[in-house]
């Protein structure tokens, strides 16, 4: 597969949403919808019912084109196509919309990919050899041990974070973290990567609100 990604895979409450590139040969977003089903996403994409809406952007199909769409989907037994249509949400709204974070009770292992459109909590481990992306933050509670690549759309205000933080590979926007050895902590604490100036930087979780700092109000009793 190259690098590029053709298509997003979002949790949203009735299920799961598929945007697909509208700029893209189709062919190609056929080959790239196979292989995440059969592969990257094989084990995730499996269990119980889900129902599944796929956005075409502005693309314009035929119905044959739709069907193909469908027939590659249903190959996993447990997603039901709900539709297959262009994304009619004026742009003005969908900036406006706020993503919401999509958590994952899993292991990612070696060879496969998980990506979402908003913030990632896994509760589990990415193992080495396995990758998450996000378009907000991530966090793992637990081995981060993979590669990890948030804001992937270019956000530059995102973290990541993890309780046993010893990656192959953080990512943030297109900011590639230094040699892990140079500057991971050693602490057995959750600590979180960011960027400041441009530079990939580590610290505790319990600094986060240095840069993510909102007032409390507390109420008396």
């Amino acid at each position: 597969m190259t690098e590029k990604q053709h298509i997003m895979i979002k949790g949203v409450k009735e299920g799961l949403v598929f945007l697909l590139d509208d700029k893209c040969e189709f062919a190609v977003l056929l080959e790239e919808l196979k292989y995440k089903l059969e592969k990257t996403h094989q084990q995730l994409l499996t269990g119980p019912l889900v129902h599944v809406q796929v956005k075409l952007g502005t693309r314009q199909i035929s119905e044959e084109d739709k069907d193909k769409i469908k027939a590659l989907i249903r190959t996993q037994g447990n997603l039901m196509v709900q539709s297959v249509e262009p994304d009619q949400v004026p742009s003005k709204e969908k900036a406006e919309e706020k993503p919401v974070m999509q958590v994952l009770t899993s292991i990612i292992r070696s060879g496969q990919t998980y990506e979402y459109d908003g913030d990632i909590l896994l509760i589990g481990d990415l193992n080495p050899g396995g990758t998450l992306i996000s378009t907000g933050d991530i966090y793992v509670l637990g081995a981060l041990r993979g590669a990890a690549h948030a804001g992937v759309s270019g956000r530059q205000d995102v973290i990541i974070a993890a309780s046993l933080m010893r990656p192959t590979q953080l990512r943030i926007a297109e900011i590639i973290s230094r040699p892990p050895e140079e500057w991971m902590t050693g602490d057995a604490v959750m600590e979180f990567a960011f960027l400041s100036e441009g530079r990939m930087q580590i610290d505790k979780l319990s600094q986060l609100f240095r840069i993510r700092h909102k007032p409390i109000m507390f109420r008396g009793v």
